[in-house]
């Protein structure tokens, strides 16, 4: 049996200092602003970007918080500080995770008929309830091997792709949501999974993909084709509330609701095994 690990990585060597500065530029904050609610000088917190000061352990944790930086991060953080991780990285299949696994459970199960994933930092599925089986027909093998990543698989031109009725709208907002997770993270392995769907056949016209709302619909919807019967979906994304733990932290639940009673009445008629007709 494998026990809870502390995740650190050499991806990221540099000073504590540069390491803190980059994650305040890139949440666009001054060094006043982040001293201002960080309750800490502006001259030290310069100090410590320079290198010129060695921050505590507590500050450097401190300022973590403040510029909301990834509990993985936090950890090199410390690491590049001179510290010991505090953040562990405790495998799925862990007992002290049961509580975890039941919950999640739980949500997916109390979606149903309508579907529902887990997924970690990169969207790898995790989990999902009976009714996700939806997305995931008609998709070429390839995309099906574990780990099954749920953008490639709706993303990929032999996914769910061919099956969504207004892809580049949904692609380009799908793309744009990755985009702004990897200005948030700074993570190389996102950025390359970025560059891959962004990269994928253009499924229309730009302009028809960042077309201005119409005034019809208050969400952008998921259209897809099934059999005969076109779905709408709009989704929600759920996370763990208060997370001291790397795989706790980065787990979301995306849940997808029905945007009509078509589509509802759809998945309860698909869900009671009366067919998926009319």
């Amino acid at each position: 049996m494998t026990t809870a690990t502390v995740t650190t990585s050499l991806g990221d060597v540099r000073p504590v200092g540069e390491q803190l500065r980059a994650w305040r530029q890139r949440r666009r904050l001054s060094q006043l602003e982040l001293a201002s609610t960080a309750d800490v000088s502006t001259r030290h917190l310069s100090f410590v970007e320079t290198g010129r000061s060695v921050p505590s352990r507590e500050m450097v944790l401190r300022l973590a918080e403040h510029l909301e930086v990834p509990l993985r991060d936090r950890n090199l953080l410390l690491v590049a500080a001179g510290y010991a991780p505090v953040y562990a990285e405790t495998p799925m299949e862990e007992p002290r995770m049961d509580a975890v696994r039941t919950a999640l459970r739980q949500v997916l199960n109390g979606h149903e008929p309508y579907p529902a994933v887990v997924v970690d930092r990169f969207w790898n599925l995790i989990d999902a309830n009976g009714a996700a089986a939806l997305f995931l027909e008609g998709a070429a093998p390839h995309l099906l091997e574990p780990p099954v990543n749920v953008l490639r698989l709706s993303l990929h031109p032999e996914g769910m792709a061919r099956n969504i009725v207004n892809l580049a709208q949904w692609r380009a907002h799908m793309v744009d949501r990755v985009r702004r997770h990897v200005a948030l993270t700074a993570d190389a392995s996102l950025a390359a999974l970025y560059r891959e769907l962004r990269d994928y056949p253009a499924a229309g016209p730009v302009a028809e993909a960042f077309a201005p709302p119409t005034g019809n619909e208050v969400l952008v919807p998921l259209r897809v084709r099934v059999g005969e019967a076109e779905l709408s979906f709009f989704s929600t994304i759920a996370t763990f509330g208060t997370p001291v733990d790397i795989t706790v932290a980065e787990l979301a639940i995306e849940s997808f609701l029905p945007a009509d009673e078509t589509t509802a009445a759809f998945l309860r008629r698909r869900a009671a095994g009366e067919g998926a007709g009319g």
